[in-house]
């Protein structure tokens, strides 16, 4: 199906009932959809605040930049962020079919067995890497998979990537020089150093959008069955949902019967005969459940909404992957030239060179000093080392200044917790972000990503790396001048920011005061579940687009599961 497919205008929207609402096309969102409307007997209206993705950058994947603070985005800020100077630190979101599968660096990176298990220990085995695995396997297209691990078939294409820069063959190189080993991604045992796996497709960006909608929507049988009434999903684009409506019958906890969504200035009523799933994120989900009237009591009150289930943790367990990255200069070769007319002919023509690459070629684990000194599990990394074959500098906000490199140091288990709280009780208003990073009161999370920098600068040191570098700095400015501990303090204070992986808002969990139970429901009312990244109870050491549509499969078995017990 064409691109233009997609996004229901008003004329199409004749019928505002269905088996089921869901709130957001995202990851997970795209994928629970298209997994429900496989059953001939059940509706689904698939509503999206964003417009339909027609835009050419966002299937041009070295483009995704180019889509920050624009119309695709949510184009969130944080509040003032105390260890990091006083800078608020901007959180770009996907705002279009895909969500952020559609703006993010497209990196495959499932994270270790262990993350799983832990989600595990807080809400059953369900959620356990053996349960799960399946679940990878069911949504992974792998390009040249040699490991039984890895998926094959699914609707997800993850590749190889087209044309990598020659500084990173450099880097894992380096990573080789240091020891550490070099690795295919994903692999359940020994992950260590590789090159980068990517959700792309013949050197395209394949979102969500791309691998579970237009397939979906292109399906025969969905097409005789028409738009509207049962065995049909319809998308709906530039439609933002206002809150969610409740009935309540005496002695029954209050079942949710729909959403208010606003379609070109006009507030309709979506009604759901069974369910309404949102599936916003860890910024919009805990946003609308607390404009919906759940929520800490005491907050919501504030902003003059009434209360309907008073639970504290929605909004609370807010986690995020914190990345600061020393940039050195380069030679010739990085992605400083991708926008050079001969670039964008390649592209367009064969789907090569520098326009196909996610700017992020490579990553590696490792564990430093810190974990071991700290009891954290044994054998786990606590850093993430990522490379970008450019100088990725400015938030991702500015032109590349000169050809260089990045090297980049993620804190993969963060002990700081921060928040996200309405601003007001108008739905337009953004929410008030604070990740809270580098608050644990014992250090440990400033601590560790010092550590990370530290083997950052040790990689930039090696032959295999100085073979490709000039010896300046494009990042931190004046870096020649610096000692490695003083590069790391500036990189870390002054230039870090999101990985873009914000999680944790909705928490699941077996205990009463989770916000979802197990089988995502939310707790306090009927008829409501949260399938995306905010049910996570903790980050994982790795990348949470692939989790994030895992999330959605799973909430697609759920809902089924119900339907059919």
């Amino acid at each position: 199906m064409s691109r233009r497919g997609l996004g229901g205008r008003r004329r199409d929207l004749r019928d505002w009932t269905a088996d089921y609402v869901i709130v957001g096309a995202g990851s997970a969102g795209s994928a629970l959809a298209a997994r429900l409307s496989e059953d001939p007997d059940v509706s689904v209206l698939l509503l999206e605040a964003g417009p339909a993705d027609r835009a050419l950058e966002l299937h041009v994947p070295a483009a995704f930049s180019k889509l920050f603070r624009g119309r695709y985005d949510w184009n969130y800020d944080t509040v003032p962020q105390p260890a990091l100077e006083g800078r608020t630190i901007y959180w770009p979101r996907g705002k279009t079919l895909g969500g952020s599968s559609s703006l993010n660096a497209m990196m495959w990176v499932r994270g270790f067995a262990a993350d799983y298990d832990a989600w595990a220990a807080v809400a059953g085995e369900s959620w356990s890497w053996t349960a799960l695995a399946p679940y990878f396997l069911r949504v992974e297209d792998t390009e040249d998979a040699a490991d039984p691990s890895l998926g094959r078939g699914g609707p997800q294409a993850v590749s190889r990537q087209r044309d990598p820069r020659p500084h990173t063959a450099a880097f894992l190189n380096a990573a080789r020089e240091l020891g550490h080993p070099v690795t295919e991604a994903n692999l359940p045992h020994g992950q260590g150093f590789s090159e980068t796996m990517v959700s792309q497709h013949r050197g395209a960006r394949a979102s969500t959008a791309d691998a579970y909608l237009r397939p979906a929507l292109g399906r025969p049988e969905l097409r005789r069955r028409g738009r509207r009434g049962r065995g049909s999903l319809r998308v709906v684009t530039d439609a933002l949902v206002r809150r969610v409506t409740f009935s309540t019958d005496p002695g029954e906890l209050p079942r949710a019967t729909g959403v208010y969504v606003d379609i070109a200035g006009i507030t309709r009523h979506a009604r759901a005969r069974r369910e309404v799933i949102l599936a916003g994120g860890a910024i919009n989900t805990p946003q609308l459940l607390m404009l919906s009237g759940i929520g800490p009591a005491g907050h919501l009150a504030s902003h003059g909404i009434e209360v309907l289930v008073d639970a504290p943790d929605v909004g609370e367990n807010l986690q995020d992957h914190l990345v600061a990255g020393l940039a050195p200069a380069a030679s010739d070769g990085t992605l400083y030239g991708a926008e050079k007319p001969a670039e964008l002919a390649r592209y367009l023509t064969r789907r090569r060179g520098m326009l196909t690459s996610n700017v992020a070629e490579a990553y590696g684990f490792v564990r430093t000093s810190v974990a071991d000194e700290t009891g954290a599990a044994e054998g786990l990394p606590d850093i993430e080392i990522i490379f970008a074959a450019a100088p990725y500098v400015g938030e991702g906000l500015v032109p590349l200044p000169a050809e260089g490199v990045t090297v980049g140091a993620i804190l993969l288990q963060p002990r700081s917790r921060g928040t996200i709280r309405l601003a007001s009780a108008d739905p337009t208003d953004a929410a008030v972000i604070d990740p809270a990073y580098l608050s644990d009161p014992e250090g440990v999370d400033a601590a560790t990503m010092l550590a990370g920098l530290a083997e950052c600068e040790r990689l930039i040191a090696t032959d295999a790396l100085g073979a490709v570098t000039t010896g300046g700095w494009v990042q931190p400015e004046g870096g020649e001048t610096m000692t490695p501990t003083e590069r790391a303090e500036a990189s870390l204070r002054r230039y870090s920011h999101t990985l873009y992986h914000p999680v944790g808002t909705a928490r699941m969990g077996d205990d009463e005061t989770s916000v979802v139970d197990p089988e995502l429901r939310v707790r306090g009312v009927q008829g409501l579940r949260v399938a995306d990244a905010s049910i996570m109870p903790t980050v994982i050491r790795g990348h949470t687009n692939a989790p994030a549509i895992v999330i959605g499969e799973r909430a697609a078995d759920l809902i089924r599961g119900a339907r059919q017990a």
